[in-house]
């Protein structure tokens, strides 16, 4: 380029000189028609001086907004950041730096042009630390680290600041592994880590589930003298809750009362969430009323909302609201987050009304429902009906603007589905496509198990066709349902045709297509080809899942290949496959059909010791052994013992209404061989459940359907059903029920006098129950403790403690012993009247007569003494229920106290400082 070249009359030094004396005004006026050519020649020009470079640079984008249409080259951009990086202007700089980035092709063509200016200009090295914070802050990580591993090469180092930067993005967009080895990187170039990147380290490592790794590493700065933060420790104990290891988690909460760190608010509540996310949610509050004992500690929304959606999720609604209430007590207000799970669970306990109440609610308070509301509102008319509702909210949806989008419209398709409705599903779906919602592919598979499921296989094939036209039928999901559905009906060879177009249209069949195929072939008893769709799934790389041992184990009890039994568990231990409730289902039936009860019931045990629930073909099965071998009584004590609210879960048992189709029977889905299990033993089974869930109506339809279809109700039927009537608050029908059984020729016992007696208690009816008692023995019926607790309770809970007292001296003077319940019962009610000391003296007697205090029976004391603020008494308390295994290691402390007791861990005491301690364990 010439030194010197003229510009419309003026030449480069007259322009320069008009730049660097400020005259911008002057310039602009001038009309030039500015070319890359020019614009590179002044910045060069002008390197040394920022203000006028960047003035001149400005003049030039507004001349590119002309009819010259001049854009100025990455070589401009990148000598500008150049020159306003050495004049300080950090600002100016990023922000035409990242201009840059959002117009180039490649992180490799913004460096490299970098490059080219920063050997032309000898200046300035701290724009590659300021490009690789740039690609971190636009989510551009992979260009950052090619920026990291270039810019060594001109002798420039990354800043702290920006490796901490890099570090962050990784993992927050889930590249864990590569910040690690960064990290590494970074170390090899001689940057010292500081208390963010470790924090950052920490983080990662939590992510890769190895906390033991993160603690060496904080060991290792912490030795290299590098003060740690509650950062950093925040970051060790969600590690070891993400992993449910919660004695790790409170030792390092030990760890920071030691170091002088007083615990905060989300120092507690980490460990909540950890408590809940372990299933552990009565151990999560404890650690809230813990929290909430601390001088200038109040638990937050965040706090609230863990333990809310825990006991959501576990249908413990009545917790739910009482921390609720809480809540808005204490001046929090409630969010969204709370209604939704208080929504959801009211929907997953069926109890619809409620969550309408609460959307309703919502609005009112001025919170405005979301799609996530309304969803799972939707969700809950489908699965507990009526399925008209479920439309009435659609409409609602629109009508407040809210899109019904196709997770909508997927629910209503499977509520159609699972009630057998499939005209109105293939109705919906052509609706669905009327309103412009594009399907996904879990509508498609949902109406083509539902088509399979009622045995349209011709319709079925059909609308596979039309999805396939459509481009919306060609992915393994889709594949896999329709295999599925033939395996079912089967009919293999067709499953079999799908399996190898599948693979023809190039998609890749994953673990559930083989372990569909293996199910198919076992269940019609083809173990050969079973085995050889195994060989071929283990040759490509899937590894055997507890699905397919389970059909093959099902399949050798059916051809009386026990010895094949023993090998496929022999094969689960060596796959580190953990057994299912439906491997122990498998296993405990094929026994009972071979009349060894004895191996049932150890599989039962040791599914229970697991920590396992029975399901509805485990308690049948059971039962149904134990009455084929004359054991009544045993199957009936078993029948109430074994069926609580798991026993349903997964069954779709519902009496729902809808589409003008009247469900007389509980629809579910269950393998049961013929004569296996007694229908009465079945029914037995599912009214308890419904009992016990809740399902009283629903009970009660199915009850009054069976006995018109000529089922012959039992005691233990009638007993159910007292039950459930009566803690429901339904008691003139549960004396009814009575009624009835007398008029069958069935006589009530003791058991449903108790359901009666305390139904009576619980609705407020407490003489009339008192009658009901004192008229047990003209009906030749003798009391038991029951009996008398309930009674106990009622008399306490009107405040009658005296009364309460002459009960126990009665039941005594009967021959019937006191139990934990009686004690626990009137330490209650001395608690509740402020009586502490008589309290106290109770539990000193009951301990005397030979019987262990509960949980319960301490915690009742432990509020009793809160309630007066007693503190040091509850220290006693603590101290005894630690002793007594009854409490989780460690008893609270209170910075004001003289002499505060410390978080326990292994039985060795420890020490904190200014700190409010806890240990749950």
């Amino acid at each position: 380029m010439p030194p010197n070249p003229k510009i419309s009359g003026l030449n480069l030094d007259s322009l320069c000189r008009l730049l660097t004396f400020e005259r911008f005004s002057a310039v602009r006026s001038l009309n030039l028609r500015i070319s890359d050519r020019l614009l590179s020649a002044v910045l060069s020009r002008l390197r040394l001086h920022p203000l006028p470079s960047l003035h001149f640079f400005q003049i030039s984008l507004s001349n590119s907004n002309s009819a010259s249409s001049f854009t100025p080259s990455a070589t401009s951009y990148c000598q500008l950041v150049h020159i306003l990086s050495r004049g300080r202007q950090f600002a100016e700089a990023r922000h035409y730096l990242k201009d840059l980035i959002s117009v180039s092709e490649s992180s490799s063509f913004v460096f490299n042009e970098l490059v080219k200016v920063y050997r032309d200009f000898s200046f300035a090295p701290v724009v590659f630390d300021m490009l690789l914070k740039a690609y971190v802050e636009t989510g551009l990580v992979k260009d950052a680290l090619f920026v990291l591993d270039n810019m060594g090469k001109c002798g420039c180092k990354p800043s702290l600041r920006s490796c901490n930067a890099l570090l962050s993005g990784l993992v927050k967009v889930g590249e864990v592994e590569t910040a690690i080895q960064v990290y590494g990187q970074i170390r090899r170039i001689g940057i010292l880590p500081d208390v963010f990147m470790i924090s950052i380290l920490v983080n990662a490592y939590g992510k890769l589930g190895d906390v033991e790794k993160a603690r060496s590493v904080v060991s290792e700065m912490e030795r290299n003298g590098i003060e740690m933060n509650l950062v950093v420790y925040h970051g060790l104990i969600d590690g070891y809750c993400d992993l449910g290891q919660m004695d790790g988690a409170l030792k390092v909460f030990d760890e920071i009362c030691q170091k002088g760190f007083p615990p905060n608010v989300i120092s507690y509540t980490l460990l909540i969430k950890g408590y809940c996310n372990s299933g552990m949610v009565d151990k999560a509050e404890l650690v809230l009323r813990d929290m909430k004992q601390v001088n200038g500690l109040h638990p937050d929304e965040v706090s609230y909302g863990a333990l809310i959606n825990s006991y959501c999720q576990m249908e413990r609604l009545e917790d739910a609201n009482r921390l609720r209430a809480e809540m808005s007590n204490s001046g929090l207000k409630q969010n969204a987050f709370v209604y939704n799970m208080l929504i959801n669970g009211y929907c997953k306990s069926g109890k619809i009304e409620e969550a309408e109440k609460l959307v309703k609610e919502m609005e009112s308070n001025g919170i405005k429902p979301d799609l996530y509301s309304y969803n799972t509102l939707l969700d809950g008319f489908c699965k507990n009906g009526p399925m008209e509702k479920a439309f009435v909210t659609c409409n609602l949806m629109l009508a407040k603007g809210l899109r019904v989008t196709v997770v909508s419209y997927n629910t209503l398709l499977k509520g159609f589905c699972a009630i057998g409705c499939i005209d109105d599903a293939l109705k919906l779906w052509f609706l669905m496509l009327k309103r412009g919602i594009t399907p996904n592919e879990i509508s498609c598979s949902t109406l083509l198990d539902g088509l399979f499921k009622m045995g349209r296989l011709e319709l079925a094939l059909k609308f596979w066709n039309q999805t396939l036209v459509r481009g919306l039928a060609k992915n393994v999901v889709i594949f896999n349902t329709i295999i599925n559905g033939f395996c079912k009906m089967g009919r293999m060879e067709q499953a079999e045709g799908v399996f190898a177009k599948m693979q023809e249209w190039g998609l890749v069949p994953d673990g559930l297509t083989y372990r569909t195929l293996i199910d198919g072939y076992c269940k019609l008893g083809d173990l050969d080809r079973a085995n050889e769709i195994r060989a071929e799934m283990v040759k490509l790389g899937f590894s055997p899942s507890i699905e397919m041992f389970n059909s093959f184990i099902v399949s050798y009890f059916k051809s009386r290949k026990l010895d094949k039994v023993k090998d496929a568990l022999v094969e689960i231990g060596k796959h580190n496959v953990e057994p299912s409730v439906a491997t122990y289902g498998a296993l405990i039936a094929g026994w009972c059909r071979e009349g060894r009860m004895d191996k049932a019931f150890d599989l039962f045990s040791k599914m229970k010791g697991e920590g396992l629930s029975p399901n509805i073909l485990i308690c049948s099965v059971l039962v149904s052994g134990l009455y084929r071998d004359g054991k009544i009584d045993e199957a009936n004590l078993m029948l109430n013992k074994l069926v609580d609210k798991h026993v349903l879960e997964n069954y779709g048992i519902t009496s729902t209404t809808a589409c003008g189709h009247n469900q007389s029977k509980p629809k579910f889905d269950i393998n049961l061989d013929e004569g296996l299990v007694p229908t009465n033993i079945m029914w037995n089974v599912i009214i308890c459940g419904m009992c016990k869930t809740g399902k009283i109506e629903n009970a009660k339809k199915n009850f009054v359907n069976l006995v018109r279809d000529g089922f012959r109700p039992d005691i233990f039927t009638y007993s159910t059903l007292i039950h459930g009537f009566s803690a429901s608050g339904y008691v003139n029908e549960a004396f009814e029920l009575k009624d009835e059984m007398l008029r069958v020729g069935l006589h009530p016992n003791i058991v449903i006098y108790n359901s009666l007696i305390n139904g009576l208690c619980k609705s407020g009816n407490f003489q009339r129950a008192l009658n009901l008692f004192n008229k047990l023995h003209s009906k030749g019926i003798e009391a038991n403790h029951i009996t008398y607790n309930t009674l106990m309770d009622g008399y306490c809970k009107s405040g009658k403690i005296t009364e309460a007292f002459k009960l126990k001296r009665r039941m005594v003077e009967e021959g019937i012993n006191p139990t934990v319940s009686t004690y626990t019962t009137l330490i209650h009610g001395l608690c509740v009247e402020g009586e502490m000391e008589e309290a106290v003296a109770l539990l000193d007697q009951m301990i005397q007569s030979g019987l262990d205090p509960n949980y319960v029976t301490y915690w009742t004391l432990v509020q009793g003494y809160i309630r007066r603020g007693e503190l040091k008494e509850v220290e006693k308390l603590y101290e005894e229920m630690y002793l007594r295994e009854l409490y989780p290691r460690g008893a609270i402390s209170n910075r004001n106290m003289e002499n505060p007791s410390y978080l326990r861990l292994d039985d060795k005491e420890t020490t904190a400082t200014n700190c409010k301690c806890i240990s749950v364990c």
